[in-house]
């Protein structure tokens, strides 16, 4: 299951991009601010759970971390689109990503120790591999404003670095 879905929010993330590279329509500002906090808020959602289930001090640490960094970037997403007075539009992408970590939540609620932890470890390592292929590959090239199109590019170097960190405690769990 969780290869499916990890596979299945990279297909996402691959049509889409593969969808925009072949002419249809980039996502616009509006929309990439929203699929950008979903993202962020889905991860927040995902460490909260982990949070409560984890006894694994490495894993409670990266949970942690994840709160905070994400929390983070989505305040300063929400104060720029304030500033902008851009309202974030929902769109096909933010909606799979919501539903497929809505089946991702509910598949890991049902596991415990090693097993959720592992499970839970894997899923932040696949999660963030595609978030930011498609923060690199489409949303980053497609935002049009300045600060929108900066934000995303910092918030990629702290999510490549959530990869890392997440790849690490993994390798920690074998």
């Amino acid at each position: 299951m969780l290869v499916r879905l990890s596979a299945a929010i990279a297909a996402i993330c691959l049509l889409t991009g593969a969808a925009y590279a072949q002419g249809a329509a980039k996502p616009t500002d509006p929309q990439i601010a929203h699929i950008a906090y979903t993202a962020g808020q889905l991860d927040i959602e995902a460490a909260k759970q982990a949070l409560k289930i984890s006894k694994n001090k490495e894993v409670k640490a990266f949970a942690s971390d994840m709160v905070r960094d994400h929390t983070a970037v989505n305040k300063q997403a929400l104060a720029l689109v304030k500033k902008l007075k851009v309202t974030p539009e929902d769109n096909d992408t933010s909606r799979s990503l919501t539903k497929q970590a809505d089946a991702k939540r509910a598949e890991l609620n049902k596991l415990k120790g090693r097993a959720f932890d592992k499970a839970y470890v894997d899923n932040e390592v696949a999660y963030h591999k595609t978030v930011d292929s498609a923060l690199e590959s489409t949303l980053i090239p497609s935002a049009n404003n300045a600060e929108l199109k900066s934000l995303l590019q910092t918030g990629l170097k702290i999510f490549q670095g959530h990869e890392q960190h997440a790849e690490h405690v993994a390798s920690e769990l074998k």
